[in-house]
């Protein structure tokens, strides 16, 4: 099956894409030829045998249908077998135990979907013209209930689904980086099927700013910024506002897998094979906490010397020296020792 795109323009392209040789990075399904493109997928489906899916050990048959606005995809195609690498892959450890059991695509076929496709372009188009050339447009991960996940696709979000309690990070939509959906993952529930389910959503962030925990904020905290992330330099969640929930985000992809019922235990990197980013703590975590007492213009300081250190212009430890000598060895042993109080509770 042919993926048909259309140009969501944005120069600066997307930083971590699911993209093929094939495929722009800013392809969408071109809304009139989705009627086409669902009777193709209904004609290949039915001539697929019911061991089809044994890689997945589910079949086509078996898997539990979501509504009719998504197209499953199947094993050789282009795009499936992309999402289905990249989100493995960037799984780590418990990539190894998760089975991908199908992904679905939206069709956009409704007369809605399409006036949802034609909004998100002119907010892509709008945000580009405001930053410069640049919309900023990327992929996230939200996690949700076979049911959520069909209203989301059906209806779009609502006020329900904004997380203003648990992350707080304020009041908004939280996704995760496409290369880092371990955050969405650990939070989700196991279906009667024993499937849990990602959507995979195009995002329009814009300019973005840093939203530090404990935060209650509900939109952009002035104009020159269009959405949050807990972290600039390494991100793990992405927050779009509720004023912005259905303008900048736009779902394109369900995937369904199994994956162990005790997730943490899967989660958990040994010691052994833990990058040191700090002596006690991950470097993005360690700026993003000392953000908190800081200047933005200092933030932003340890900020550089941080990426001259991944980008191999200084060595580790001139970036701890920088950051001794900038914050001061009385706050940063009193930020590491919260850290590792905080990560000793998780673990207990």
């Amino acid at each position: 099956m042919e993926y048909t795109p259309i140009q969501v323009r944005n120069t600066n392209g997307i930083k971590h894409g699911f993209t093929s040789d094939n495929t722009p990075k800013h392809s969408l399904q071109s809304p009139t030829s989705t009627n086409q493109a669902s009777r193709h997928s209904r004609d290949q489906e039915s001539v697929i045998s019911d061991s089809e899916s044994s890689s997945s050990g589910v079949s086509s048959l078996q898997f539990p249908p979501f509504n009719d606005g998504l197209i499953r995809l199947f094993e050789g195609d282009r795009v499936h077998d992309l999402i289905k690498r990249r989100f493995v892959s960037s799984l780590g450890l418990l990539g190894k135990q998760a089975t991908v059991v199908a992904v679905h695509r939206n069709s956009f076929s409704g007369v809605l979907e399409q006036a949802r496709v034609k909004s998100f372009q002119i907010f892509a188009k709008a945000m580009e013209n405001k930053c410069g050339g640049d919309a900023n447009v990327k992929f996230g991960w939200y996690g949700g209930t076979r049911d959520e996940i069909s209203e989301i696709m059906k209806h779009g979000f609502s006020a329900r689904m904004i997380d203003n309690s648990n992350g707080l990070y304020g009041c908004g939509i939280y996704l995760s980086p496409d290369d880092s959906p371990v955050e969405c993952v650990k939070k989700l529930s196991v279906d009667k099927d024993g499937l849990r389910h990602l959507l995979l959503c195009r995002l329009i962030l814009g300019k973005s700013e840093v939203v530090h925990p404990g935060s209650d904020q509900c939109h952009p905290s002035s104009e020159e910024f269009d959405s949050g992330m807990d972290s600039l330099s390494s991100p793990k969640k992405y927050i779009v506002w509720s004023t912005h929930m259905n303008t900048h985000i736009l779902p394109e992809f369900v995937i369904s897998f199994r994956a162990p019922s005790r997730l943490k235990a899967h989660l958990r990197i040994p010691e052994s094979s833990r990058k040191p980013n700090s002596p006690w703590m991950p470097f993005p975590a360690l700026i993003s906490a000392l953000s908190k007492f800081l200047p933005p213009t200092t933030t932003k300081l340890i900020i550089k010397y941080h990426r001259d250190h991944r980008e191999k212009k200084i060595s580790r430890k001139e970036l701890v020296q920088q950051v001794r000598k900038i914050v001061g060895d009385k706050l940063l042993i009193s930020v590491i020792k919260s850290f590792r109080t905080q990560v000793c509770n998780f673990i207990s």
